[in-house]
């Protein structure tokens, strides 16, 4: 399935994947495995992998090669999951003529607090496991780093706020999750106006942001129910 999310970025949906391609780079700052960080890319993918499958040393080459199979053509920022992308659940809203759009797949088998104790107690080590929240965020507007950071915090305070909501639960220490051991975010901004400095608590911006975020990820999570 392809869907026009807005002027500069189409979404294709299938049961292996959810890929956002843009028509000219765009700025993106995300946890993803794949050119995770501050980068300019010309896609985002959400990949599907099995609950069970085989310990990856390298899952960034994985994305990589995934990737160069679909023949995608310049950079690509990479999530993996095990949650099924019939989980995806989108949100929109435009305000003050910035569309802003929330995309989440959701898995809670991994649920985690912050501050849980960690499965692995190393500082190398990864972690393969499985069930994950990923969520994307996509402005139309400009935002300055500075909001493209803030954008993430309240993204994630989002996420906590929705997961209290239905009393999701760690299993580490028994108190609400927070999200899982395994979740990853990616905010992407593209060149229309205003130019957004700012998008905490306090202001717009910031109030949408959380109110899409719990609508999107509360459905989604209605399809695990």
């Amino acid at each position: 399935m392809h869907t026009k999310i807005n002027d500069f970025t189409q979404l294709q949906h299938n049961r292996n994947h959810i890929h956002i391609a843009f028509s000219s780079p765009q700025r993106v700052i995300s946890s993803a495995i794949l050119n995770g960080g501050f980068i300019k890319a010309h896609h985002i993918v959400n990949w599907k992998v099995p609950k069970h499958a085989p310990v990856c040393d390298a899952p960034e080459k994985s994305l990589s090669d995934y990737a160069k199979v679909q023949g995608w053509q310049g950079k690509v920022v990479g999530m993996m999951t095990a949650a099924s992308m019939d989980s995806l659940r989108m949100e929109q809203a435009c305000i003050e003529g910035m569309d802003i759009s929330v995309l989440v797949t959701t898995g809670l088998s991994n649920a985690r607090r912050a501050g849980d104790k960690a499965d692995i107690q190393d500082l190398l080590t990864t972690t393969h496991a499985a069930g994950t929240i990923n969520l994307i965020l996509i402005f139309s507007a400009q935002l300055t780093d500075t909001a493209m950071v803030e954008a993430m915090m309240i993204a994630t305070e989002a996420k906590a706020a929705a997961l209290q909501n239905v009393q999701a639960l760690s299993p580490v220490s028994g108190l609400i999750a927070t999200g899982t051991g395994t979740d990853a975010i990616a905010v992407v901004c593209g060149s229309g106006s205003p130019s957004i400095k700012f998008c905490g608590k306090h202001v717009l911006l910031g109030e949408w942001i959380g109110r899409l975020v719990i609508a999107a990820i509360t459905s989604s999570l209605s399809f695990e129910a």
